[in-house]
């Protein structure tokens, strides 16, 4: 009986030494020799979600239906909310309109003073109409697709 405890308690160490050597080591996917956290050689897909408007007078809520989103602007409610930037630090959207004739309505929330707004990527003056946080994407132009990254406080966008 001492003879397999003592075989088992051995296993349990290689195991977690094991595991706490890739942790630091970060994790390789395709790769032997990981230089981040997480490396891939290989393709990445991530998930894709299409977001219909929202119902009259409620804006479309973004969470986590994916990373990929497509905004549908064809209802009658072209408003689309994301949440409050300092739920989700670090988190990372692509957003589209899908729409070839309607612009949609990026919204998001937060406390007050200056958290919950949007800043463009070379701006330090956040983008605002009415003094509403709000980006307009339009079924045309520069602004029809965009990444949009929470800093904890406010979101970012390219």
């Amino acid at each position: 009986m001492l003879k397999i405890t003592k075989f088992f308690t051995i296993i349990i160490l290689v195991l977690l030494s094991v595991d706490s050597y890739s942790q630091v080591n970060g994790v390789g996917i395709n790769t032997i020799d990981p230089k981040s956290t997480l490396d891939i050689n290989g393709n990445l897909s991530i998930k894709v979600a299409t977001i219909p408007g929202g119902p009259s007078g409620a804006a479309a809520q973004i969470t986590d239906q994916g990373v990929y989103l497509s905004l549908d602007a064809n209802g009658s409610n072209n408003d689309f909310q994301l949440p409050n930037p300092v739920t989700v630090p670090g988190r990372i959207y692509i957003l589209r309109n899908i729409s070839t004739t309607n612009t949609a309505y990026l919204l998001t929330t937060g406390t007050t003073g200056s958290t919950g707004k949007f800043f463009a990527k070379d701006s330090s003056n956040p983008t605002e109409t009415s003094g509403t946080a709000v980006i307009n994407m339009p079924a045309n132009g520069n602004s029809k697709s965009i990444i949009i990254v929470s800093d904890g406080a406010n979101w970012t966008y390219f």
